[in-house]
């Protein structure tokens, strides 16, 4: 054989290997469930496709186990979908192990599953500090404390908090602002908002953000519709006044 056949051959070989490799890549998602009442439930494995969650995969709880496994062409965040409820994780290489029992529910096994779900877990022990106040409230009256001094003691307390909790999430995003975390805490970070604002908080994440993250169609969106409502709010406390003093204004 020739030469350029044998470098003809090579280059096929290596061009077919290649490509292979790209779908080598697969999730595994093992899970376990202590909650009786899932049994024979169905479990879905969705993605955002657009702006709709999209059902990729689906099982049954059997005896309290259930599991997932295919192709990863990418990673990305899914809900995996449990009756009227769901829980995020990441869809990436590796082991993933889902546990679900009456204290709640956690994915660990795999790199980004461990961060976003520490995360998480941080969350709930601060928002968890913070629903203590009232029961220390409630000592603090029984113990005769007087009810400014109690007042103010609480409130310096939860803004203490308030600015913990304003840390951890700043921090995070801004530690992943180039993988699938930085955008999915951004979401949940926002998702309680009733129409996108610019807070502090925002403007400090999007000051220091990569063009990575300012172009996650979830994150471009948002900042977009912010600044656009914060715009026509300036515009209208800019206009109410000149219109009012006018006095060559006709009356309808």
């Amino acid at each position: 054989m020739s030469m350029n056949k044998l470098l003809y051959s090579a280059l096929v070989l290596a061009t077919f290997f290649s490509c292979a490799e790209q779908f080598t890549e697969t999730y595994n998602i093992q899970g376990a469930s202590s909650v009786s009442v899932l049994d024979g439930s169905k479990l879905y494995l969705k993605v955002l496709d657009g702006q709709e969650l999209k059902s990729i995969d689906s099982c049954e709880v059997v005896h309290g186990s259930f599991g997932f496994m295919g192709r990863l062409d990418t990673v990305r965040i899914a809900m995996l979908s449990i009756r009227d409820g769901g829980m995020p994780l990441v869809m990436e290489q590796g082991d993933i192990k889902v546990t679900i029992d009456r204290m709640g529910h956690k994915v660990s096994g795999s790199p980004l599953n461990e961060l976003l779900y520490g995360y998480m877990d941080k969350l709930v022990q601060l928002d968890n500090q913070r629903a203590e106040l009232g029961h220390k409230e409630a000592q603090m009256m029984l113990d005769g404390i007087d009810e400014r001094t109690i007042a103010e003691k609480l409130s310096r307390e939860d803004q203490v908090l308030l600015m913990q909790i304003d840390s951890v999430e700043t921090h995070f995003i801004l530690d992943n602002l180039d993988n699938v975390l930085g955008p999915c805490a951004f979401q949940m970070l926002t998702a309680g908002f009733q129409y996108p604002v610019l807070t502090p908080q925002i403007e400090e994440i999007m000051g220091k953000a990569s063009e990575k993250f300012k172009n996650d169609p979830y994150v471009r969106q948002y900042y977009k519709d912010a600044k656009d409502i914060l715009a026509r709010m300036k515009g209208e406390l800019d206009d109410a006044p000149a219109t009012a003093a006018d006095p060559e204004t006709p009356q309808p």
